[in-house]
């Protein structure tokens, strides 16, 4: 559930509240007061004029579950619908730590939680960030269900001090199970359809070929064209295919360590091709923690020594992401530059894509990375496109506990930004160590 919702829920518990009240200040003024009902009616009247009476039950007539915490992760607030979806008593949830409260797994096909320090109310304290994604709750006695979660921090505005999250979550184990319905006819439908797709882009290959046909400039111009749309097709199904996969988790994955500042700049090397065909400059920045930033050149030239920011990765998956960044801010790009860059502190490694382009308006920004979403304006109905790269990328992002986002203003460029968690030397190490010790075995 998005945080935007908040508000409104609050809203209707709230008109929720002032129609009871005036519907009993209604009752008990046309009905005798001498009966006993009447008598009934009016203590409850009164009762709603009770603040703490109306907090409680502003807060309990919400039926998704909030749980509000101090600094320390310690339980302050809860309500039914949050000991409901726990399992929890709700006399006993405040003063616990939520971590233990809201048990959280991001494979489904495991009950391993996720550990306290990579776990979102962590997170968001720690970095001050908002935290939203779907996650399988561990129930206290052992039952399992979906959630959707958001965690925003709270900040005081004029000193910008944290005192707390405050978690938002409903039960989305219907939905999931709808979502993986349709996954499944859509991957099988995908994985039919490439074998013909795959058959006719060949033949037309074939076709194409001087060494095997000959055929007049009228014709070659048709074939061309149908050659370049069932390769577009043969896409589409591929990433119906990897996007049906990534929500049922069978997307494959194999994470080690990986230290990013080098595995970013072997990527530049890869990709600045690509840009500087189309007269376009690459730049990879990477800022440390210290807030000073080198600009490398990807030439070949410079060198300089850089901070380890280590994640807890497969490669190859957020290459694809990263990759897939890249080359959307070349094809909207005309002219200037597409940078790189790399950046973190002790919690986060940030990695983030800029380009020069046309930017995307503000209305759009919120559903990038929903399915099928495109931006609608001449250039994207003249490149065309899926609308499930982005989509797949948000996946990808969070299977390894991050978040990915954009920002951009209307003729000044776009933003992508991956936060990932980043290890310590001395747990990267330690990680490394059981890695190799794995293979040996």
């Amino acid at each position: 559930m998005e945080l935007g919702i908040l508000p409104v829920l609050l809203a209707s518990a709230v008109l929720t509240f002032l129609a009871l009240s005036g519907f009993f200040w209604f009752w008990a003024k046309h009905h005798k007061r001498g009966g006993s009902k009447s008598r009934e009616v009016n203590k409850l009247a009164g009762a709603l004029h009770s603040k703490d009476v109306q907090a409680e039950i502003l807060i309990n007539s919400i039926s998704d579950g909030i749980i509000v915490v101090d600094t320390n992760s310690n339980i302050n607030l809860a309500n039914k619908a949050a000991a409901d979806m726990t399992g929890w008593p709700l006399d006993e949830i405040l003063g616990l730590d939520a971590k233990l409260v809201l048990k959280l797994s991001a494979d489904e096909k495991t009950t391993e939680s996720i550990p306290g320090d990579r776990h979102p109310f962590a997170q968001v304290l720690s970095q001050k960030q908002r935290f939203s994604q779907t996650l399988q709750l561990l129930k206290i006695k052992g039952d399992k269900i979906f959630i959707s979660l958001v965690i925003s921090p709270v900040i005081l505005p004029k000193t910008d001090e944290l005192v707390g999250a405050v978690a938002v979550f409903r039960d989305v184990t219907a939905e999931k199970s709808d979502e993986q319905r349709r996954a499944e006819f859509i991957s099988t439908a995908s994985h039919e359809m490439r074998t013909p797709v795959a058959a006719i882009e060949g033949y037309l290959a074939l076709a194409l070929n001087d060494k095997v046909s000959k055929i007049d400039a009228s014709a070659r111009n048709y074939l061309n064209k149908a050659h370049a749309s069932t390769q577009n097709l043969g896409k589409l199904f591929q990433d119906l295919l990897t996007s049906a996969k990534a929500e049922d988790g069978r997307l494959t994955s194999h994470p080690v360590i990986t230290e990013m500042s080098a595995f970013v700049e072997q990527l530049v090397e890869d990709l600045r091709f690509t840009a500087e065909k189309k007269g376009l400059t690459v730049e990879l920045v990477v800022n440390s923690t210290q807030g000073d930033s080198n600009i490398i050149d990807t030439s070949g030239g410079m060198k300089t020594v850089q901070p380890l920011y280590y994640c807890h990765i497969d490669p190859d998956r957020i290459r694809e992401v990263i990759t897939n960044l890249f080359d959307n801010a070349v094809k909207y790009t005309e002219q200037g530059k597409v940078s790189l860059g790399l950046t973190g502190n002790d919690e986060v490694v940030q990695v983030r894509v800029n380009d020069t382009g046309p930017g995307i308006q503000a209305e759009d920004l919120p559903h990038l990375f929903q399915k099928f979403y495109r931006v609608d304006n001449s250039a994207t109905r003249s490149i065309g496109g899926t609308g499930l790269g982005l989509f797949i990328c948000r996946k990808i992002v969070e299977m390894y506990q991050g978040t990915i986002w954009a920002e951009s203003k209307v003729g000044e460029g776009s933003t992508f930004y991956i936060n990932l968690p980043r290890l310590s030397s001395d747990r990267a190490q330690q990680l490394k160590s059981q890695e190799n010790t794995n293979q040996v075995i």
